[in-house]
């Protein structure tokens, strides 16, 4: 864990709630890796997740859906350690928690307890409502998550927009509204219309935060792979790129192959 700095003032879910009341944008990243996260937190970002898209990132698997409760503390433990400002949160896995309010309660409670983390996020409305319930009752935040919900991925058999239609825009509304009754300190809104969200986020008290989402959400949240151009292929509408390291490294590491090669490296002043 992470050592208190006197100074700086930790964001806390009520601190959250504050920027959502005054009108201030909430910035999030994702972040699985100790150097990483340290650098996300020192830029400033209120908000640090611990994405089940380590899955993707990290392991290289199609879906979220291969990564394990004990993989998630491992990125979970390893982000909290460089975190001093920022609020993290964490993923529970595919199958943690899903169908079975007990198991659901268990996995958060380990997450929370072994990794240092601050909060947890599942992925659905109704049907996951014991679940939430569950776990808010142990005095865990839960952030949720609605829209495009990438563990359901072989349900919908597409990352295309959701909630187009009224039936299912209605639906995410009424699951919105369910999950701040129960507690949850805040929503993940993923690839929905740019009107529902400014719908929801006029609907409801607790703060939304968009990806894929449109410009109305309380905050934005992106993979910060993507962000940084390291991964290339990913190439989503929603997606800025804020610089091309992708690039950057793979000169940089041409670099050092030549001058290896030409052993250039090291010179005499960088050897003892």
């Amino acid at each position: 864990m992470s050592i208190h700095t006197p100074d700086i003032k930790r964001i806390t879910t009520h601190t959250i709630q504050e920027m959502k009341t005054r009108g201030e944008k909430i910035s999030c990243l994702t972040a699985y890796d100790f150097s990483m996260a340290g650098i996300v937190d020192a830029a400033g970002v209120e908000l640090i997740l611990v994405g089940d898209s380590a899955s993707n990132v990290m392991a290289g698997h199609e879906t979220t859906l291969p990564i394990t409760i004990d993989q998630m503390i491992y990125h979970a433990t390893s982000v909290v350690r460089a975190v001093k400002r920022a609020l993290v949160v964490v993923d529970l896995p595919f199958g943690s928690y899903q169908g079975n309010s007990r198991e659901a309660l268990n996995t958060a409670i380990r997450i929370m307890k072994e990794s240092g983390a601050h909060a947890v996020k599942l992925e659905g409305g109704l049907e996951i409502k014991d679940s939430v319930t569950r776990i808010l009752s142990a005095g865990v935040p839960v952030m949720g998550h609605l829209g495009l919900t990438p563990q359901s991925i072989y349900k919908f058999g597409t990352y295309t927009v959701r909630a187009r239609q009224e039936a299912e825009a209605q639906k995410l509304i009424e699951d919105a509204r369910m999950l701040e009754e129960v507690g949850c300190f805040s929503v993940v809104l993923e690839k929905i219309p740019s009107s529902l969200t400014k719908q929801v986020s006029e609907t409801i008290t607790i703060p939304t935060i968009g990806i894929g989402a449109g410009p109305h959400a309380d905050g934005q949240i992106l993979v910060v792979h993507d962000l940084l151009g390291i991964n290339k292929a990913f190439k989503p509408r929603f997606l800025r790129r804020y610089a091309d390291l992708n690039g950057v490294m793979t000169d940089a590491i041409s670099n050092y192959i030549k001058d290896v090669k030409g052993n250039s490296f090291p010179n005499e002043q960088e050897s003892y």
